[in-house]
């Protein structure tokens, strides 16, 4: 009922990708970067030193250091430990008790920890949205785009993504710094995605701006 223990596999890139339905682009002045739930609970579950788990952190630490530079707020979202039953919901019915009541579990990655600045929101749901102060976040900054990293690609990012996508918010998965529980099913989840509610994107592009700095 826990988490699987995920096996290394290569981060998809080039022809792995999906084609897109949208050809949405980044405007600092509208994204908001979201580090979904790198928490080492969720790490735990890949092999470290190994992809996709080194490639992830990589790429994720470098976009939140170019949406830094660029003015771009970056959020985190991350779950508490030792949850009640009440407070887990459903969530228990399918993942069990979910994070232990432990700082280690709880933390965010060393490697993608936030910085002075930076925003960490209590998440409760497979989506960002949901009991958090995300939309209220976009709405006083005046942001409607939102990029997205982290884990799982198919659960947490695809339901943020497609919740954004029903707030008229602009959504992009950033193929290689999210992951998941195989390459099979971090591949489907970027095809549901490209087809049905985010741009999907790579680390080396998605901040892609041209002769901007």
């Amino acid at each position: 009922m826990g988490l699987p223990s995920i096996a290394p596999y290569d981060l998809p890139s080039g022809p792995d990708l999906p084609a897109n339905r949208v050809d949405w682009t980044v405007d600092p002045d509208r994204a908001v970067l979201l580090v979904h739930d790198l928490q080492n609970h969720f790490l735990s579950a890949f092999t470290p030193g190994a992809q996709p788990l080194t490639g992830l952190l990589a790429a994720t630490a470098r976009l939140a250091d170019r949406a830094r530079a660029l003015g771009i707020p970056v959020v985190y979202s991350a779950q508490t430990g030792g949850q009640s039953p009440e407070l887990r919901g459903l969530q228990m019915d399918f993942w069990g008790p979910g994070l232990p009541d432990d700082a280690h579990a709880e933390a965010i990655a060393a490697e993608v920890a936030p910085r002075d600045g930076d925003t960490v929101l209590t998440k409760w749901k497979y989506s960002a949205f949901v009991r958090t102060d995300l939309a209220a976040l976009l709405t006083e900054r005046g942001r409607d785009q939102l990029v997205i990293t982290g884990v799982y690609a198919h659960l947490g990012v695809n339901m943020t993504a497609c919740d954004a996508w029903m707030r008229d918010v602009q959504a992009f998965v950033v193929a290689d710094a999210v992951a998941d529980f195989g390459p099979r099913e971090h591949l489907d989840a970027l095809r549901w995605a490209a087809r049905a509610c985010a741009r999907v994107t790579t680390a080396d592009t998605v901040f892609d701006l041209g002769d901007r700095p």
